[in-house]
C-alpha cells in the first residue's frame, strides 16, 4: 500500500465519501479520481463534479448507468426469481458488481493503483465491492477507509470536514435518523429506531409509496408484454428496460405496492433488521412467475425454484461475477427462451393480483385441462395405473411395518 500514486473513489458527494476523498490525499499522498454513477438514486449527480473539483481532483468521472443497470444486472436476475431469505428482493446488492466493475474499468484507464470504496466494516456491501473487483482484477489494490481509520462517528467526520475545509451540505431538520440506499430497483432504510426489531417504521419514512390504507379506492390495471423473460413493453407501448422500471415504480407505488421490513443475515454474520421499498421489482418478479407459469415445462420450471435460492445467495453475498452464478445464468437464460406474452395485473391497496396471462408459446391446453368433455384428449383411466405405479414403494414400505 506504500505504492499508492493514484486511487479511483466510489463518490457520492456525501459526508462520508468527501471526508474519504482528502483522507485518501493525506494518507496515502496519492492522487484520487472520483467516480460517481447514477443508478437511479433519485438525486443530482452533477453537484459531485463541483464538490471533488473543490477538494483539488483533476479526473472526475459522472456516468448515467441506468439502462446497464437494469438491462444487464436487474433483468438477469429477475428472470432467475431471485429471493433472498423468500423476502428482500435484492435492490441494493445488484447495485454493487456494476459500480465495482466500473472502479476497476477506470483505474485501468487512469492508471490508478488501487480503488477505494465507503462501505464500513460491519455490512455486506465492502464484501460485495471487494469479491467484484477482484474477480475482475485479481491484482488489484482495495482501500477501504473504514476498516482504517477511527473516524468512526458523525461527529468526528465534521470535525474533520472543518479541520480540513471540506465543504458539507447541512440539511434543515439535521441528518436523516435512517441510513439509506437508494437505487432504480429500491430505496433501504437501516439504523434509528430500525434497530428495534419490534418498532414499527414511521409512516414519514417511505418515499416511494403510499401506505396501502391510504392508496386509491379503486383498483388499476397494467399489461406487461414479455420477450424472452423480459418486460418489453407497458400498456402497449415500447420501453427501455429503465423506463419499464421506472414506470412501475410510480404506478405500484401510487397503490401502496412494495414494502417489506425483514431481519436478515447479513454475510459477515449478524442478523440485520432493515425495510426496504420495492414497488416496481415486486410487480416484476409477480409478472414473470405469471408468465412462465404457462410457458414453462413442469421440470425446468420446478427446477429453477431449486436453483433460485442458491442464485439469490450468490447475488446478496457478492458472488455476481462467480463462475457458478454465470453458469446458473446460462441455464436461467436459456429456459426464457420461449418466456413470451402478455400478463394482466390489478394492483390494490398493496396487493398486486394476476388479473390474466396469454402467450402464442403457451403449454396451457384448455382441450386437455377443461373439467367438461375433452372429447378424448385425456383419458381418465390411464391415471390408475400411474397411481399404483408411483404408490409402490410406498405399500412395499407399508407392508414391512415401516411409518
Amino acid at each position: 500500500m506504500s505504492q499508492i500514486r493514484k486511487v479511483v473513489l466510489a463518490y457520492s458527494g456525501g459526508l462520508d465519501t468527501s471526508v474519504i476523498a482528502k483522507w485518501l490525499q493525506q494518507t496515502y499522498d496519492c492522487e484520487v479520481v472520483t467516480f460517481t454513477a447514477d443508478i437511479g438514486q433519485g438525486e443530482e449527480v452533477e453537484p459531485a463534479r463541483a464538490k471533488a473539483e473543490a477538494m483539488g481532483i483533476r479526473e472526475i468521472f459522472i456516468e448515467d448507468l441506468r439502462e446497464e443497470f437494469v438491462a444487464e444486472y436487474v433483468n438477469p436476475m429477475f428472470r432467475a426469481n431471485a429471493l433472498y431469505e423468500g423476502e428482500y428482493l435484492l435492490g441494493t446488492s445488484i447495485a454493487r458488481p456494476l459500480i465495482a466493475k466500473r472502479l476497476v474499468e477506470i483505474a485501468r484507464e487512469t492508471g490508478a493503483d488501487a480503488i477505494s470504496h465507503g462501505a464500513t466494516g460491519k455490512g455486506n456491501d465492502q464484501v460485495r465491492f471487494e469479491l467484484g473487483a477482484y474477480a475482475l482484477s485479481p491484482g488489484i489494490k482495495i482501500i477501504a477507509p473504514w476498516r482504517e481509520w477511527d473516524l468512526n462517528s458523525r461527529e468526528r467526520l465534521l470535525a474533520y470536514c472543518e479541520q480540513h475545509e471540506i465543504p458539507v451540505e447541512m440539511k434543515l431538520g439535521g441528518k436523516s435518523p435512517y441510513s439509506m440506499d437508494a437505487n432504480l430497483l429500491h430505496i433501504s432504510y437501516e439504523g434509528g429506531v430500525l434497530e428495534d426489531p419490534w418498532a414499527e417504521p414511521d409512516e414519514s419514512m417511505w418515499m416511494r409509496s403510499v401506505a396501502p390504507e391510504a392508496a386509491p379506492e379503486d383498483a388499476a390495471y397494467v399489461e406487461l408484454d414479455y420477450r424472452r423473460g423480459d418486460i418489453v413493453a407497458v400498456d402497449g407501448e415500447a420501453m427501455s428496460p429503465a423506463r419499464v422500471l421506472e414506470t412501475l415504480n410510480r404506478i405500484a407505488g401510487a397503490h401502496g405496492v412494495g414494502r417489506a421490513d425483514i431481519v436478515e443475515n447479513r454475510y459477515v454474520g449478524m442478523k440485520s433488521r432493515g425495510c426496504y421499498e420495492t414497488p416496481g421489482g415486486t410487480v416484476m418478479l409477480k409478472a414473470h412467475r405469471a408468465i412462465e407459469s404457462i410457458t414453462l415445462d413442469r421440470e425446468l420450471a420446478h427446477l429453477k425454484d431449486e436453483l433460485m435460492p442458491r442464485y439469490a445467495s450468490l447475488v446478496y453475498n457478492g458472488y455476481w461475477f462467480s463462475p457458478e452464478r454465470l453458469a446458473m445464468q446460462a441455464l436461467i437464460d436459456n429456459s426464457q427462451q420461449y418466456v413470451n406474452g402478455k400478463v394482466k395485473l390489478k394492483l390494490y391497496k398493496g396487493n398486486v393480483i394476476v388479473a390474466g396471462r396469454q402467450s402464442d408459446d403457451s403449454l396451457f391446453d384448455e382441450d386437455i385441462a377443461t373439467f367438461e368433455d375433452d372429447a378424448g384428449a385425456y383419458d381418465q383411466a390411464d391415471a390408475g395405473g400411474f397411481i399404483r405405479l408411483n404408490a409402490l414403494r410406498l405399500r412395499i414400505a407399508a407392508g414391512k411395518g415401516r411409518k
